[in-house]
């Protein structure tokens, strides 16, 4: 049996992180207060924190809902593997609407989020999805309701006990 990778964060961490999820506008100084802990472990913490990777980004989280953009979508894409990923990934790259993209294992060979104005414009999002020469075939799902939104607070709360 490998032995068991240390910790990512601690308890203090995972606390520092609920408290700028739970209120992005909280500052440095506000979560100190409600923590009970110097400002300056907090900032220290912060740091360590984005240097190891583990916070990516201060970025506001932004709804494409608001943005007029209300139907999201999951393609699968079976794409020429003799030339990698790269190519299509440039590709989708280019294309607004494609959130995000992930290498998968299965029949599939990627798969993408995008999000579109109606079903109309969805399929325009689809035909520049699969204008390259790659794409050899792709498969998509419409979301017709999120019951779950991306979290990471439960996963912070296992991160701090392991």
């Amino acid at each position: 049996m490998s032995p068991t990778p240390p910790a990512a964060i601690d308890a203090l961490d995972a606390r520092i992180i609920t408290a700028f999820t739970d209120d992005p506008d909280i500052g440095v100084l506000g979560a100190s207060r409600r923590l009970g802990v110097a400002r300056g472990t907090v900032q220290a913490r912060l740091d360590r924190l984005q240097e190891r990777g583990v916070i990516t980004s201060f970025a506001p989280t932004i709804d494409p809902a608001a943005l007029g953009f209300p139907v999201t979508a999951f393609c699968t894409l079976e794409i020429r593997q003799r030339t990698g990923h790269e190519r299509v990934v440039a590709h989708l790259c280019a294309i607004p609407e494609v959130l995000e993209i992930h290498q998968v294992t299965g029949s599939a060979d990627l798969i993408i989020r995008i999000v579109a104005k109606d079903n109309t414009d969805l399929g325009h999002v689809i035909d520049a999805v699969v204008d390259d020469v790659h794409v050899i075939r792709a498969n998509t799902a419409i979301s017709l309701r999120t019951h779950l939104q991306h979290r990471t607070t439960p996963l912070l709360a296992r991160a701090a006990r392991t």
